[in-house]
């Protein structure tokens, strides 16, 4: 059949409203839906040190996060490579103590990690943004960016970084080959297992406990262990008169 100029006219104002009202219709929808969720996460840990102490030769958690993340185990301990280890509690915590604290935590170990801090100072200074604090809280760094310089070492107040004085890769006992090794001059610690958090998974140290002194959650979700036991327990943390904020909590 054929179309006149002005049938083909009147076809294409009828295509051009169609048009323009299909996009009404999916503006009117977008402003119509339930927004986004806005919900955020803000990872943290509380450590039980009664629990912990139940067998202190314990070092379960120790060596599954080691063995995880390829840490190194070098023979020197000058050029030791931790990501988490175990210190004297006077030492962690010097001016909590009285007489009677002393008394009852003489010696103890106290399990350390990084701390995750609301405000980590090892980002601020870090010249080539290598280490950055993630929208979840986790303080991480990229290996490959790091130039070695030990800025954020020199930073962190509480000496949860380590440095590759030598090349790493033949003092690791057993290669994982789902987590990448390191080179000389990088520094590295501990990431809270983001990339199993990433799978909706606990941190390694948290499994591998035998007395379940770790508990890992949500420190934004009201409802979660995590708040749940900060809220019942009287907890401390580390240096908390520099600001930074850690997000590691110590139940006592």
């Amino acid at each position: 059949m054929k179309i006149t100029r002005k049938r083909f006219l009147q076809l294409s104002g009828l295509s051009l409203i169609a048009v323009a009202a299909k996009r009404m219709v999916r503006v009117m929808a977008a402003s119509t839906s339930a927004p986004e969720s806005t919900k955020t996460v803000r990872w943290g840990m509380a450590i039980d040190l009664e629990k912990c102490r139940l067998d202190q030769g314990c070092d379960g958690c120790i060596k599954a996060c080691h063995s995880a993340h390829n840490v190194p185990q070098f023979a020197d301990r000058a050029h030791e490579v931790k990501w988490i280890w175990k210190q004297p509690f006077e030492d962690v915590f010097p001016f909590a103590e009285t007489e009677y604290t002393r008394e009852a935590h003489a010696n103890q170990p106290v399990l350390l990690l990084c701390d995750h801090c609301d405000d980590p100072p090892c980002v601020d200074v870090c010249p080539v943004e290598a280490t950055w604090r993630t929208d979840t809280g986790v303080v991480t760094v990229d290996f490959h960016r790091c130039i070695g310089c030990r800025y954020c070492m020199a930073a962190c107040p509480y000496g949860s970084r380590s440095f590759n004085w030598q090349d790493p890769r033949p003092a690791i006992p057993a290669v994982n080959p789902d987590f990448p090794t390191r080179t000389k001059g990088v520094v590295e610690k501990c990431n809270f297992c983001e990339e199993r958090l990433a799978k909706n998974l606990a941190p390694l140290c948290v499994e591998a406990c035998p007395e379940k002194a770790l508990i890992f959650g949500d420190l934004e979700q009201k409802d979660s262990e995590i708040r749940n036991v900060l809220r019942s327990r009287f907890s401390v943390q580390r240096k908390p008169e520099l600001g930074t904020g850690p997000s590691v909590y110590y139940l006592t």
